[in-house]
């Protein structure tokens, strides 16, 4: 019995010999973090122009974001006053209130005022010319942002098509075709198509987001243009 047990013992002696004179495995590391800059900068020299484009997009959204609203503050005041003005007849001072007012309804309302004495008809399509010019103006410019949110989508695409052509001239010189080297130059080519893809959604959201608030500048510009035809219009007038 006892030699059983010694015997026992030096197997698991040679054992644990065995295990520790064995070579340690190989500890797979983490993969790195991908920046965000190695990205951009692995897009190629196609990521210039659609960098452009997002800058453009950028500042014409915040320019006529800034522009429409501060013309489309309350005009409640302004008009109250053109129709104290023009019920006392001092058309003189509603023509000074409307020249130093720097808004859309106020040069509309000086069209109007300026003719006064003339048939309405006549008042009517000078408020109405004054108010395209006022509307041109306010819209300038927000058509570069459907531009933008056309051909940016575009140059990406452009840039992946190039890349996978590169690709595909390397296989065909070096015949190495295997899923590590092609999927290594895909996935590169492909940050462009995102890109362009990601400038493109945020000009035409910001393309109709400023055409929403335009409609409303529009309308308020309306109606105030059609409250000052009714003033005119009216019997005390």
């Amino acid at each position: 019995m006892t030699a059983l047990l010694l015997d026992i013992a030096q197997n698991f002696d040679t054992l644990n010999n065995t295990v520790a004179a064995a070579p340690a495995l190989p500890v797979q590391q983490a993969p790195e973090a991908i920046k965000l800059i190695d990205i951009i900068m692995k897009g190629g020299i196609i990521m210039i122009p659609i960098a452009l484009l997002s800058i453009i997009a950028v500042y014409v959204f915040i320019e006529r974001y800034l522009t429409i609203r501060r013309h489309i503050s309350s005009d409640v005041d302004f008009m109250n006053r053109i129709h104290e003005y023009i019920l006392n007849g001092r058309t003189d001072s509603a023509l000074t209130l409307c020249r130093n007012t720097a808004k859309p309804i106020a040069r509309m309302i000086e069209k109007g005022i300026s003719r006064l004495g003339k048939p309405i008809k006549e008042i009517e399509e000078a408020i109405e010319i004054a108010g395209k010019f006022e509307v041109y103006d306010l819209e300038k410019n927000i058509q570069i942002l459907a531009v933008i949110a056309g051909i940016a989508p575009m140059f990406g695409f452009l840039g992946t098509i190039i890349g996978v052509i590169k690709i595909f001239f390397n296989i065909s010189m070096t015949s190495d075709v295997s899923i590590g080297s092609v999927s290594a130059g895909l996935y590169v080519k492909m940050i462009t198509s995102a890109a362009g893809l990601i400038v493109g959604i945020v000009a035409y959201i910001g393309y109709h987001w400023l055409n929403l608030i335009l409609n409303k500048a529009i309308h308020q510009l309306e109606w105030n243009a059609m409250n000052f035809i009714d003033l005119l219009k009216s019997p005390s007038k």
